[in-house]
């Protein structure tokens, strides 16, 4: 297999939607490998840069017949890998990412351990790093960590059957479970929530 074929082929192996920094690849390839492929692969489309020395594997809507915008949740961990950084996202921004606030956001929030940092993506989103106290960077999967800060910031008081419903359409199913599994420990209410909302399709007929 040429080397173009398999830099590809790990980046595609990770996902519509994935987004990396060359760093991510250099497990398996070395620096000048990464960085002429890298640049090869953006002129063929087959990946993107979203921002500098960040690219993503783009999702692609057939009803829309274009390429979507990039997930801002994976180009915040892309950068967090690419600097070493632990970073959760902020209430707000986890609202807007779940499709649970009104608001149209060009600026998105991560608290991380590093330093205070603003990114512009080529799109015109920006990214903003703040230093501060994680306390909710114990979960393994990023959609807990997503449902746990929206829930907090929305507040006991505010959720209702659609808030419910929407979570449900937001997450994979397959990972129903995990995220259970995962969020057993948080919040009493706020586990509540996400166990009615991560119901299989059967359980509330």
């Amino acid at each position: 297999m040429k080397l173009y074929d398999k830099v590809f082929y790990f980046i595609s192996g990770h996902g519509r939607g994935w987004a990396f920094s060359p760093s991510d690849l250099l497990e398996k390839f070395t620096r000048q490998e990464v960085d002429s492929t890298l640049s090869d692969l953006t002129k063929n489309k087959k990946i993107r840069r979203v921002a500098r020395g960040i690219y993503d594997y783009p999702k692609y809507s057939d009803f829309l017949e274009k390429e979507l915008s990039p997930d801002i949740e994976q180009v915040a961990r892309a950068f967090a890998r690419k600097f070493n950084w632990q970073i959760e996202v902020s209430g707000e921004s986890a609202l807007n990412i779940l499709g649970l606030s009104t608001q149209v956001e060009g600026t998105y929030i991560y608290l991380s351990n590093g330093p205070n940092k603003t990114y512009t993506l080529n799109n015109g989103t920006t990214i903003k790093f703040k230093k501060s106290a994680l306390k909710n960077i114990g979960f393994k999967h990023r959609e807990s960590s997503l449902l746990v800060q929206a829930l907090k910031s929305l507040g006991k008081e505010h959720i209702n059957d659609e808030v419910v419903l929407k979570i449900r359409k937001r997450i994979d199913e397959k990972l129903y479970s995990k995220i259970l599994k995962d969020t057993k420990n948080s919040t009493g209410w706020i586990y509540e929530v996400i166990k009615k909302a991560l119901k299989k399709e059967q359980e509330h007929e």
